[in-house]
């Protein structure tokens, strides 16, 4: 479905246990749930070489239940949730993966840091004092609208922010991830330097 190089995260957000372990059989092995509550039961109940991102909105007091496996937050959104996800990696003796969820769309609903207050938290080094994270790159949800020239607009911006963050001062190699792209907008997201698109819908509905 993705283009060549672009990683695909199959959303199990509509998904039964069952029907996420036959996309398992098939070869998937990267998955993305919205809800800490479904993300443990279908780790519970799958195959345990699954890469478990999370992908929704996480509360501090959920990060306990995860953080003793999950492969990737990619919905990092404050510092402060970076403060509660690095105390419990370090409880966990684990190195948690996350990415910096940027607020690109006009929508309220849709969480993520200001890019601006993301850009000093990188270039003034300020990311560096969590040690027990390893800030993988960005993520952000576009717009939800049919104007597909505003979406590419937004996916364009946040894609300029992430190459301007590879080339500051903090210089991780691990930085490589740009995760914007939904069923809907995907193809415009990989048109606009996507390394990572989330799809759901199109998987497990058909659509």
């Amino acid at each position: 479905m993705a283009a060549p190089g672009i990683t695909i995260v199959a959303v199990t957000k509509t998904a039964t246990v069952q029907q996420t372990s036959e996309l398992y059989s098939a070869g998937c092995r990267v998955f993305g749930e919205n809800r800490v509550r479904e993300l443990l039961s279908k780790y519970e109940a799958l195959p345990k070489d699954i890469e478990w991102h999370m992908i929704g909105h996480l509360q501090t007091n959920k990060v306990k239940h995860i953080a003793p496996f999950i492969h990737l937050i990619q919905s990092a959104d404050s510092p402060k949730l970076l403060d509660e996800i690095n105390r419990q990696a370090t409880r966990f003796g684990r190195i948690i993966n996350c990415l910096l969820q940027i607020s690109i769309a006009e929508e309220e609903t849709k969480s993520g840091m200001d890019p601006a207050d993301a850009e000093h938290l990188v270039i003034s080094g300020e990311i560096q004092k969590w040690k027990n994270i390893s800030v993988r790159g960005l993520m952000g949800m576009a717009t939800n609208t049919p104007d597909r020239e505003k979406v590419r607009e937004e996916f364009r911006t946040l894609h300029q922010l992430y190459l301007k963050l590879q080339k500051s001062n903090f210089t991780d190699p691990s930085f490589k991830i740009l995760s914007m792209g939904m069923t809907q907008d995907w193809k415009i997201a990989a048109d606009e330097g996507s390394t990572m698109v989330r799809i759901g819908s199109a998987i497990f509905a058909g659509d």
